[in-house]
């Protein structure tokens, strides 16, 4: 699989983006603030992210919010728009202790992402495993009819086996797949696209492209807009070499994006102006 995962790299314009977005993340690793102030970029790129994932769910909400409810300083209320922004911000910030489990034990690195970022909306007993039966998702229609629990279940598995073979290709382009895999294949019940995006930022931490958590890979999709987002996804699902190169690129920029962001935070960081934008 890494073989054929490697090969897609060939696909036009997709390693020209991919060498560009590697390059945005080395150079976010030289700002001064990632030498000396890692822990508090980091904790401001998962309030980003958070924030941006929830967004591209339709829920637009101050970034304060976001930094106050991830603190505990304030209480979310039980709207549909706070459950999403609940289920966002407990998946990012899930994100921050799973790198030893996503290289160990995958399956349950996305299990426990799952049940952080639906627990605020599903039953307890349809936490954390596959859909079943004649169970369909709740989330991401705008992909059409999504695939028999069965189907879906056997491309999740494919991804454990991806992601248990992190290193052996561009950590860029395992995440792009593994984000498409989990948002198209639809295995959960609620929170598909919450786990998708959750996951691509740990696993960019996991590979070493962005090892202090800096970069804000939600914020990059979220800036390309959510019809831009869902536009690449279904891209994604004809499975054709357009289709999929377009999702490449797309996720390509995002880091680029993201990488950005990050750098924002890190000058704000330093110059003691944390803010919200």
């Amino acid at each position: 699989m890494t073989a054929d995962l490697s090969r897609l790299a060939s696909l036009p314009g997709v390693g020209e983006a991919i060498d560009e977005a590697r390059e945005a993340c080395t150079r976010l690793r030289w700002h001064e603030a990632l030498r000396r102030r890692v822990p508090e970029v980091a904790a401001e790129s998962r309030v980003r992210g958070a924030r941006a994932s929830a967004f591209l769910e339709g829920a637009e909400v101050p970034v304060d919010l976001v930094r106050d409810a991830m603190r505990g300083a304030v209480a979310l209320d039980d709207g549909p728009g706070d459950r999403v922004l609940t289920g966002a911000i407990r998946a990012t910030a899930e994100t921050e202790h799973l790198g030893g489990v996503l290289r160990t034990a995958p399956a349950q690195a996305i299990a426990t992402l799952h049940k952080a970022a639906a627990a605020a909306v599903m039953a307890p007993d349809a936490l954390a495993r596959p859909r079943q039966g004649d169970e369909t998702p709740s989330d991401l229609a705008e992909l059409g009819a999504a695939p028999p629990p069965a189907e879906a279940a056997q491309r999740l598995r494919g991804v454990v086996e991806l992601i248990a073979s992190l290193g052996e290709a561009p950590g860029i382009l395992l995440t792009a797949i593994v984000h498409a895999e989990v948002a198209t294949a639809r295995p959960f019940g609620y929170a598909n696209a919450l786990v998708a995006r959750a996951l691509e930022r740990a696993l960019l931490q996991a590979s070493g492209v962005d090892p202090v958590g800096g970069v804000v890979s939600e914020a990059g999709h979220a800036r390309q807009g959510a019809v831009a987002y869902q536009g690449a996804l279904s891209a994604y699902l004809t499975g054709s070499t357009e289709g999929v190169g377009l999702w490449l690129r797309h996720c390509a920029q995002a880091v680029v994006a993201g990488a950005a962001e990050a750098t924002e935070i890190a000058d704000a960081v330093l110059a003691g102006r944390l803010t919200g934008h």
